[in-house]
C-alpha cells in the first residue's frame, strides 16, 4: 500500500460527502485507525518477542542488529491515521450505522 506518510491537505467537503456528516466521517475514519495501530503494534510485539533476553541483569544489555532494523521498517511506516483516511477515500473501508433501523417494515 503506498500511502504518502508526510501531512497533506484534506478536502473536508469530500469527507464529508461519503456519510453526508463530517463526524461521521472522522468517526469511521478513526475506529479504523485504531484498528490498524493494533495490527501493527501486535506484528511489530510478536517479530520483538523473538529477541526478548531471559536475564534481569541490566549490565548485559546489548544491542540487536536485526531488533533495530526492524523497529526502524515500523517508524518509517505511514501513520495509521492516514492510512485510514486513504481507505476510506478510495471506499475500502466497510461501515454501517447502527442509529439506522435495518428491520423491515411490515
Amino acid at each position: 500500500m503506498a500511502v504518502n506518510p508526510s501531512i497533506i491537505t484534506r478536502d473536508t467537503d469530500k469527507i464529508a460527502a461519503k456519510t453526508g456528516n463530517i463526524y461521521k466521517s472522522v468517526f469511521i475514519a478513526s475506529q479504523r485507525a485504531r484498528q490498524i495501530a493494533l495490527k501493527t503494534k501486535d506484528e511489530l510485539t510478536s517479530k520483538l518477542a523473538e529477541f526478548a533476553s531471559t536475564v534481569d541483569n541490566l549490565e548485559e544489555i546489548f544491542e540487536n542488529r536485526e531488533q533495530i532494523e526492524i523497529s526502524k521498517f515500523y517508524e518509517r511506516q505511514p501513520k495509521p491515521t492516514s492510512m485510514s483516511l486513504e481507505e476510506f477515500e478510495n471506499d475500502e473501508v466497510i461501515y454501517r450505522d447502527r442509529t439506522q433501523d435495518t428491520t423491515p417494515q411490515a
